[in-house]
Parts: C-alpha cells; sequence; structure tokens
C-alpha cells in the first residue's frame, strides 16, 4: 500500500513490478530496510520481500523509484558499478560535476549499445552491471573524457 509523504507526490502508479516474483512492491521506509542507520529512516522505498528481499530508493523528496528492484545480488553489483564509475566523474570540481557525469554516462551508453535513456546504474541487471565495471576498467570513457576536457580546454583559451 502507498501512502502519501509529506509533499511529496503520490506514487500509487509508480510502484515497480518485482523482477523476481512478479509483484508490485510496497512503499516503506528506511526504517525496516536500515534499521540501524537513523539517516534513512525518513526516506521513502519501494520494498518486494521478504521473500524477495528486493528494493530500490526513490529520488530526493518524491517517491519516484531511482531504478528497478534489486534483491542482495544486484545490490552488490549496483554498488560495485557505481564505486568503479562514479570515479569518472567524481574527480572534477563540484561546479562540474553535474556534467561531466552526464558525459560519462553518454559514453557508457555508447559503449554498452544502450539508448542513453536507460543507461543507468539504477536500471540495470547483474549483467549490465558487470559489464560497466568491465568497461570501466577498459579506460576506454576515461580516455574519452579526458580527450573531450583538453578540446574544451584549448576552446576556452
Amino acid at each position: 500500500m502507498v501512502t502519501e509523504v509529506s509533499n511529496w507526490p503520490m506514487a500509487e502508479d509508480l510502484a515497480p513490478i518485482c523482477p523476481y516474483c512478479n509483484t508490485t512492491s510496497e512503499l516503506v521506509y528506511g526504517t525496516l530496510l536500515y534499521p540501524h542507520n537513523p539517516a534513512l529512516a525518513h526516506l521513502p522505498f519501494y520494498y518486494c520481500g521478504p521473500a524477495c528481499d528486493a528494493w530500490v530508493g526513490c529520488h530526493k523528496d518524491t517517491e519516484i523509484p531511482l531504478g528497478r528492484l534489486a534483491n542482495a545480488e544486484l545490490r552488490h553489483w549496483k554498488v560495485q558499478a557505481h564505486v568503479a564509475f562514479d570515479k569518472l566523474w567524481r574527480v572534477s570540481t563540484i561546479s562540474k560535476r553535474k556534467e561531466l557525469r552526464r558525459r560519462a554516462y553518454l559514453l557508457l551508453a555508447e559503449q554498452m549499445g544502450l539508448p542513453p535513456s536507460e543507461c543507468h546504474i539504477g536500471k540495470m541487471d547483474v549483467t549490465l552491471c558487470k559489464l560497466v565495471i568491465e568497461i570501466v576498467d577498459s579506460r576506454v570513457i576515461h580516455h574519452q573524457l579526458r580527450k573531450a576536457h583538453k578540446a574544451n580546454a584549448n576552446a576556452n583559451t
């Protein structure tokens, strides 16, 4: 059952279907999933469990899911994919991170053969998360980002 959270939009039609059991997930709060982490207590998550033990967080101040429901294995690989991928754009100054992240995702989409709208780690399965790590480890995107950065620097001089 989905409920209203302060001024956040209702999410009755946003509750993801669990890819493991094909049932509609339930809106819950961080106290259920992360009982020992008070910082997450008030945040909304969609949850299918306990049999599937799958969940996904929501975009800030909304009940819009960040991606697909993930079980323990997929959550592990999403974390690993983010550890690899986020190094590409977090090296920049804070003011340039958003643009660098956008470029990095565009390059990743190209390398993976995915439409840019579908290329986000939150939407990926285990196989695609492993492919992200493989692509990032190949340093192809790193070199393309450096090349683009140098071209921008030269254009601004």
